[in-house]
């Protein structure tokens, strides 16, 4: 361990940030008093909608219910337990969970941090979709979402319904909703019969909502002690309340918005790396949190998820590399950077950790943390392509299976009808600016193709700038909002495939393979709409994604 600064918790909690760096330590010393000075942590904690400006206090007045929810959301642990109990009694003991983004997002973690079985259908590809729609008799879905209007996740209960129904297995029996009171979904959800109406608080946004009935329900129903997830978040709730230099929320909240390049400062993109913290896919729920409360009015902070461990570009001028430590961590690994940071501590306790450091570098950052204004956007335009239906946009060229199509002007005109793969992407790579990052989105299978994830290093390496990898749509409710308000420095490679064996959606005109065209579309209008360069490979034929890895393996930044 290298010579670092912490700022511990109670032993008890272990909860702890270590920082080490000169940039570090300077922007703790600029920041630390005068975040203790106005009390803001005891504001937050007092669910102030003033601490974020004029402009963003009536969205935070009623999006401040998470500070509290280690005692409120105490109430629906017996609840679930007692649901579980009952469908273990009738022999169903797999859970699915329809849901996107924060829904989501945070029961894959608690589920994967206690090595309990729950399967995550956050997707709208039919492969993925059709590979879920196993194993009926012993299957309960939790279908989440704050309204019920989200577009993924009314598709996959339609299709759960029509399969149990098909099957000869009462539908409504087999669906539990989580929804905020009140909502269009709560009324036909009751009106269907479905076993189980969950409401969640309608104080707490989507990316806040780990402790809410979105993160507990599905993961209490799988089996995870979430009593225990809660006590974990109770053990530190006052710590994080306190207005003082000690408070780690403060400290990691400084690092995170301390130094915006917006205002001619150096880091604005954060390396989450995993360095034995036991929580695996933490920084995947980290990632929503901050770039989707940062990312817009073109500033933000940039989190990009290296979950091999290796950050080629950590060595980049504008990045703070923020490490997910072991519990028993005393300090940082070693490394250089001129910005570091580290992170202990339990599950839940490290969820309102990051909440708050979130909500304090969103004062710091000068934005409203709690709105999400360019995340319609992209949802909007798949709509309007799904109700449009027009023939596909023609390719440039064709290489090994592999449609290549571009927006924007980085192509070379005498290429068009002969560029490859490899020239396309080189030259894509050349857009990059000194503070450019990026964005590889997938609109595939996460689980069959998940080995596509490797390229991201290899990119990073190659370019010496920051990669995040996304699949979608998954990541339309994370990065999505980045992408689109965050500062126009991104570059984005879109990955697409045909599917020859879709999945229609009851009751719907279109299919799932559809459906997802239709979104990855109507991503890319929109990033062209805001003068991103994109170019959109779709994979056509069997050994495409082959070719696309060893294509990208070629790439170089022209």
């Amino acid at each position: 361990m290298n010579d670092s600064t912490d700022w511990p918790a109670d032993d008890a909690a272990g909860l702890a940030v270590f920082t080490a760096g000169d940039d570090a330590r300077a922007a703790l010393a600029t920041h630390l008093a005068t975040l203790v000075a106005d009390k803001v942590a005891g504001r937050i904690a007092a669910q102030d909608a003033t601490l974020w400006g004029p402009e963003a206090e009536s969205e935070a007045s009623i999006r401040l219910s998470w500070v509290g929810l280690a005692d409120s959301s105490r109430p629906l642990v017996e609840p679930i337990l007692a649901l579980r109990a009952e469908l273990q009694a009738e022999g169903v003991d797999r859970v699915v969970l329809c849901g996107m983004g924060g829904s989501s997002l945070a029961p894959e973690v608690i589920a994967a941090e206690a090595g309990v079985d729950l399967v995550v259908l956050d997707s709208t590809d039919p492969g993925q979709v059709a590979a879920a729609l196993v194993e009926l008799e012993r299957t309960v879905i939790v279908v989440s979402s704050k309204s019920g209007s989200t577009v993924e996740t009314d598709s996959q209960r339609r299709v759960f319904e029509k399969a149990f129904t098909d099957a000869g297995i009462d539908a409504a029996s087999r669906i539990v909703i989580v929804t905020d009171p009140g909502s269009p979904l709560e009324a036909a959800s009751k009106e269907a019969g479905y076993r189980k109406v969950f409401n969640a608080d309608p104080g707490v946004g989507g990316r806040f909502s780990a402790l809410t009935a979105f993160g507990l329900v599905p993961s209490g129903l799988a089996g995870v002690d979430i009593g225990g997830l809660l006590d974990e978040a109770a053990s530190v709730s006052d710590l994080l309340a306190e207005d003082s230099e000690s408070n780690p929320a403060l400290v990691l909240g400084a690092v995170l918005g301390a130094s915006p390049a917006s205002d001619g400062g150096l880091h604005d993109k954060i390396l989450i790396t995993d360095s034995g913290s036991g929580l695996p896919g933490f920084g995947d729920w980290a990632e929503q949190l901050i770039a989707e409360s940062t990312g817009k009015d073109h500033t933000g902070v940039l989190p990009v998820v290296v979950p091999s461990g290796r950050a080629p570009e950590s060595g980049a001028f504008d990045v703070v590399q923020v490490s997910l430590l072991a519990p028993e961590s005393d300090g940082l690994p070693d490394g250089d950077g001129a910005a570091r940071a580290g992170v202990r501590g339990p599950l839940g306790a490290q969820f309102l950790l990051w909440e708050y450091a979130v909500a304090v570098a969103g004062r710091l950052l000068g934005i409203n943390p709690f709105d999400q204004p360019d995340v319609e956007s992209a949802k909007k335009a798949a709509r309007g392509l799904l109700d449009a239906t027009p023939a596909p946009e023609p390719a440039l060229a064709t290489d090994a299976g592999i449609e290549i199509r571009a927006h924007g002007d980085f192509l070379p005109a005498s290429t068009s009808g002969s560029v490859t793969v490899v020239d396309a992407v080189s030259a894509l790579l050349g857009q990059l600016g000194d503070r450019g990052f990026v964005a590889v989105m997938a609109y595939l299978d996460r689980l069959t193709n998940a080995r596509l994830a490797d390229v991201r290093d290899g990119l990073a390496a190659v370019t010496g700038r920051p990669v995040t990898f996304g699949w979608g749509p998954r990541f339309l409710h994370s990065t999505g909002q980045f992408h689109k308000g965050g500062p126009p420095v991104g570059v984005y490679l879109q990955i697409t495939a045909d599917h020859p064996d879709d999945l229609a959606i009851p009751d719907r005109p279109f299919t799932f393979g559809q459906l997802i065209s239709a979104q990855a579309a109507g991503d890319a209008t929109v990033l062209a709409e805001h003068d991103r360069p994109v170019l959109r490979l779709n994979l056509t034929g069997a050994g495409a994604l082959e070719q696309l890895i060893g294509a990208l393996g070629q790439a170089r930044r022209a």
